[in-house]
């Protein structure tokens, strides 16, 4: 089994199959051997466990979680590096690879037909570009997941690990906590890719609950109230509110009364409880 940590390994390969790394994907191989294993024990993998990975590469953490997991279902976007994959995962028969981008797939309807009867869970080294995204799909298509771990850019990990109503909190934060639970694990230094970044990145793991955390008749109603709080946050909650939703502010401010939330606050300094109070009377 080739050890595709190792630069020179990552060289031979990508020469091989004449591939370039794109900046357009953030494509950046990790070539730390101690990153790969420490992360694929972290996500939960393990006997009768199914992963999601999303992002493979080179498979250089796909390998790391083919050795614990049941089975491992890793969607790559970029053509070019599947018959890099067929090579570096040959040794391993319980993977699957699909070339496809994870935002247009039916991540239920693969679940579903990849890991009947297993318990699964999503691990994957991020690009930074799409990290929000791809956690928020996750986490709101409501899939039958027990844990998402992932790797992203450090800023990002400590936003999104944040505690809510602290002035690192964003939107993302209220709406991680909406449906999981939140650990940073472990910070991941720049000098641990190929290319290296110009940032260092975390792995942070996110616990699903069972239920969200606020039971709504319409869970758009709290991102809608999420998003417009932090639309403007460095005006307050009731200037913020009113813009976004173009509400006469007298409206606003009663809502808020009613919601016992001072209108003067700004959304950083806000509880998950009031968010769930301004989204009940939205």
């Amino acid at each position: 089994m080739k050890r595709l940590s190792d630069i020179g390994t990552i060289k031979d390969i990508l020469s091989r199959y004449g591939f370039n790394f794109s900046k357009g994907l953030g494509q950046n191989f990790l070539i730390n051997p101690s990153v790969c294993p420490r992360m694929a024990e972290m996500s939960g993998a393990g006997e009768g466990v199914g992963v999601i990975e999303i992002g493979p590469g080179i498979g250089v953490l796909t390998q790391e979680l083919c050795k614990l997991a049941d089975k491992v279902v890793a969607i790559e976007i970029d053509k070019r590096l599947i018959p890099v994959l067929d090579e570096t995962l040959c040794d391993f028969d319980n993977v699957k690879v699909i070339n496809n981008d994870v935002m247009e797939l039916d991540l239920n309807a693969l679940i579903e037909e990849e890991f009947s009867g297993m318990k699964v869970v999503v691990c994957a080294n991020l690009p930074y570009y799409i990290t929000s995204p791809v956690i928020m799909k996750l986490l709101e298509d409501n899939l039958p997941i027990e844990a998402i771990t992932v790797m992203v850019q450090k800023e990002a990990a400590q936003r999104i690990c944040a505690e809510v109503g602290t002035r690192q909190s964003g939107a993302v934060t209220v709406a991680v906590n909406f449906y999981s639970k939140p650990s940073l694990l472990f910070s991941v230094s720049a000098g641990s890719f190929m290319p290296a970044p110009k940032v260092d990145s975390a792995v942070i793991r996110l616990d699903i609950y069972k239920e969200p955390l606020f039971k709504l008749d319409d869970n758009k109603k709290f991102f809608t109230a999420v998003k417009a709080a932090f639309a403007q946050r460095r005006k307050t909650v009731l200037n913020s509110i009113s813009s976004s939703l173009g509400l006469e502010k007298s409206a606003v401010n009663e809502l808020l009364s009613e919601s016992n939330v001072s209108p003067q606050a700004r959304a950083e300094k806000l509880s998950m409880e009031d968010f769930y109070n301004i989204a009940q009377r939205l």
